[in-house]
């Protein structure tokens, strides 16, 4: 079992391991699901007592889930917590506050440096990530559907934005599900079995682009998605899921490496439209 990246990949492990469990750690396992909040910002103490639990058995419940002990699971908690957040002044504050620690990035210099850097280190890994198999599978798709529907919403919009862009350069019929209007629904309603959804979020992930996408599967519409799992709720009804690890500065995720496989797809498109 790998270890989990991101929260909800961790609970799906729990509840799906929940029986194999003794009982103190399934008396752990009952705490951890109900109170995540807990869990990012109480000390280990405070929840041992809370779970009515020895410190040693939430080490020792890390442990059973493959983390080297409790205090790197509970950055999970954490993490989420910051990421559901819609705010970045409160999101700051929450990581500022959490349990005393001093943050490192006082400046905006320092913050710029620190962006580079990592998504210096998420464009390295992109192209090592991505098979070339998936690549060839989603320029077919995009080269023979009769409508692309772009369905990225919130912090994914920026996608649908660059995507619906670049295809309509390439005389592609493209709609993009904004939700304008409370109207998403009937901007997809039309969707078939010739056409491709391009899907991206991340977690948490947007529940608009996650209906929409399962509305798409049930017309078997081909789909090509954007995530960072493979247990995203977006990859059970992907023709072609592509897993992006973003850079991550103190909670705050980029774009770069998504925004540079989207283009990479468009100008792949534009190459094999040429030659032809």
């Amino acid at each position: 079992m790998a270890t989990a990246t991101h929260l909800a990949e961790l609970q799906q492990q729990i509840r799906h391991r929940y029986h194999d469990l003794s009982k103190r750690l399934q008396q752990v396992a009952h705490y951890v699901l109900d109170n995540p909040n807990s869990i990012a910002f109480d000390t280990v103490a405070v929840i041992a007592t809370h779970a009515n639990v020895p410190p040693s058995t939430l080490i020792r419940f890390a442990n059973a889930f493959e983390f080297s002990g409790f205090n790197e699971m509970k950055q999970l908690f954490r993490k989420n917590l910051v990421e559901e957040t819609s705010s970045y002044t409160e999101r700051a504050r929450l990581l500022q506050n959490a349990q005393g620690e001093e943050r490192e990035l006082e400046t905006p210099s320092d913050i710029l440096q620190q962006f580079s850097h990592a998504n210096t280190v998420a464009l390295q890994e992109l192209s090592n990530a991505i098979a070339p198999e998936q690549l060839d599978a989603a320029v077919d798709l995009l080269e023979n559907a009769e409508t692309i529907y772009i369905v990225a919403m919130r912090r994914a919009f920026s996608i649908a934005s660059y995507l619906g862009y670049a295809l309509r350069h390439l005389e592609r019929r493209v709609v993009i599900v904004d939700g304008f209007g409370s109207m998403a629904a009937e901007q997809l309603a039309l969707v078939g079995k010739n056409d491709v959804v391009i899907g991206a979020s991340f977690s948490p992930y947007s529940p608009e682009t996650v209906d929409l996408c399962e509305f798409a599967a049930t017309k078997n519409a081909k789909q090509i998605i954007f995530t960072d799992s493979q247990v995203s709720p977006l990859a059970a009804n992907s023709d072609v899921c592509f897993v992006i690890k973003e850079a991550e500065v103190e909670s705050f995720r980029s774009q770069t490496a998504t925004l540079c496989l989207a283009q990479s797809l468009a100008v792949s498109l534009a190459f094999r439209l040429s030659r032809k």
